[in-house]
């Protein structure tokens, strides 16, 4: 067996990591055995059919990245012809309008993501990281607390228009199934997925009948889309403060970037808790990073360009800079010294089930902070992300693996929790628990910072893990969602 720490979104995804621990798995097995589940049962905030980073420090050697966001798609159709999608306003999240529909289907790429991570540092044959999913899937399952919150907003104006989802949410008298869902065909679509590998969502029978379904409703996302795309494994950004070496996603997660540069401008910061110095000069690094992210690199032709000039004018002077969205996360970290931190999200949903799949398909394209106004990417380009997945290692040999859910907040989440640890005094628990605050449209006339009062899942759900020199483990799961840490030793 592996001993490790993981914070997982639900209990049934971290008995899966558990069971892939005890099978000698590694931390990215059980990172990966996690999210599968999640994928089943965080109905609304993900599905397989999603997105997401992995960012890993394995026990000896770099940190890596990969990229296994969504792509536009629309290979091979004409530019300007017409898409099935409409808006839907909801009160979630503060208010919100969302485009869903077939036509607001985007590439997945998530599974393609972790069958890079698992080539690389995975132990156990694929097939027993998908079965604790299957079983999930085949005996049905309650709905989580976040998944409840979102779906109580949303589940007839997003999630009832299409007769198969309506189905697996709803009872005969038309009342949201809280305790027991079961959706058609999922097992068997997790069963071909097992057999044949993550390439099972983008060639073959699976990956056909989802791109025949969107494309015979109205969608963009076609075969060709789904053969084409491919994981790519990049180089972290890395920072350091204090005697951590930190590692988040890069381009085209703008997230990373996000949380890089405002590590960078906090410049150690807080020295020993969070005192009132602390938080106003955390607003002004939220004010100055969020602000730049809208008008330049929400725009940018060239992210990765853009990107890197910040960071660079970041490094080169702070006092300059600062004068001037639906997801789950999981974080796992071994007693090898390995960590592994993964995020995936399917937007807000597109609301259809894939015909015969039962997979729920994600709105990517109809999210309007990852298809922000001003950008425009040909099909095959990989949308914006708020996704940063971070592990870090410490001077002395410790790891750590961090991230969170949450939409625009995600940063902000990270960068609390991540700064209170490393150079707050705080311990892991105190430093995710501890109280957050967000800088809401910023540089817009509306501008609003709004200061967490009491623990509100509206300002994310970090989980971390943490291995010691020593080899202790910690586990940590917001308190702000219903999320599970978990210790897998030899007991």
């Amino acid at each position: 067996m592996t001993a490790l720490a993981v914070a997982a979104p639900n209990p049934a995804a971290a008995d899966a990591a558990e069971q892939v621990a005890r099978a000698g798995g590694s931390a990215v097995d059980a990172a990966i055995a996690a999210a599968l589940v999640a994928m089943v049962n965080e109905v609304g905030l993900v599905s397989l059919s999603s997105g997401g980073f992995v960012t890993v420090q394995p026990a000896a050697g770099s940190a890596y990245a990969v990229d296994g966001w969504v792509d536009r798609p629309g290979r091979g159709r004409v530019a300007d012809a017409a898409v099935n999608t409409w808006d839907v306003s909801t009160a979630y999240g503060g208010g919100v309008t969302i485009t869903i529909g077939p036509g607001s289907v985007a590439t997945h790429g998530s599974l393609s993501a972790f069958g890079e991570a698992h080539a690389r540092d995975g132990r156990l044959p694929w097939r027993e990281l998908v079965a604790p999913a299957i079983d999930v899937a085949r005996g049905g399952f309650r709905l989580g607390s976040a998944s409840r919150f979102y779906l109580d907003h949303v589940h007839e104006s997003v999630f009832g228009w299409d007769p198969e989802s309506h189905r697996a949410l709803h009872d005969e008298d038309g009342r949201l199934r809280g305790d027991h869902v079961v959706v058609a065909d999922l097992a068997a679509t997790l069963e071909v997925i097992a057999g044949d590998g993550p390439r099972a969502l983008h060639q073959g029978d699976l990956a056909a009948l989802v791109a025949k379904d969107v494309q015979e409703r109205g969608g963009l996302l076609g075969a060709a889309d789904l053969a084409a795309y491919t994981a790519v494994v990049r180089a972290p950004l890395t920072t350091r403060v204090g005697s951590w070496s930190l590692a988040t996603t890069p381009p085209p997660s703008v997230g990373g970037v996000v949380v890089a540069s405002m590590l960078r401008l906090l410049d150690g910061r807080p020295r020993s808790g969070w005192d009132a110095d602390d938080v106003a000069h955390l607003v002004r690094v939220q004010r100055a990073v969020l602000g730049h992210r809208r008008e330049v690199l929400e725009t940018a032709a060239d992210l990765d360009a853009a990107s890197r000039a910040w960071l660079d004018r970041v490094d080169a002077d702070h006092r300059a800079v600062l004068e001037s969205g639906s997801t789950a996360h999981v974080s796992v970290t071994d007693a090898d010294g390995a960590a592994c931190s993964l995020t995936v999200s399917s937007g807000y949903g597109a609301g259809m089930i894939a015909s015969g799949t039962g997979i729920w398909l994600n709105n990517c394209l109809g999210e309007q902070e990852l298809n922000p106004p001003g950008r425009h990417v040909p099909p095959g380009s990989r949308l914006l992300s708020n996704m940063a997945p971070t592990v870090g290692r410490h001077d002395d040999g410790s790891t750590l693996a961090i991230g969170s859910p949450g939409a625009d907040r995600i940063t902000t989440a990270v960068v609390s929790a991540l700064a209170g640890f490393v150079s707050g005094g705080l311990d892991l628990t105190e430093a995710v628990a501890h109280p957050r605050v967000h800088v809401h449209r910023a540089g817009l006339p509306d501008e609003e910072v709004r200061v967490e009062e009491e623990p509100s899942m509206y300002y994310g759900g970090v989980g971390a893990a943490l291995t010691t020199y020593d080899g202790g483990l910690e586990a940590v799961a917001d308190p702000r969602r219903e999320g599970v840490a978990r210790i897998v030793d030899e007991r």
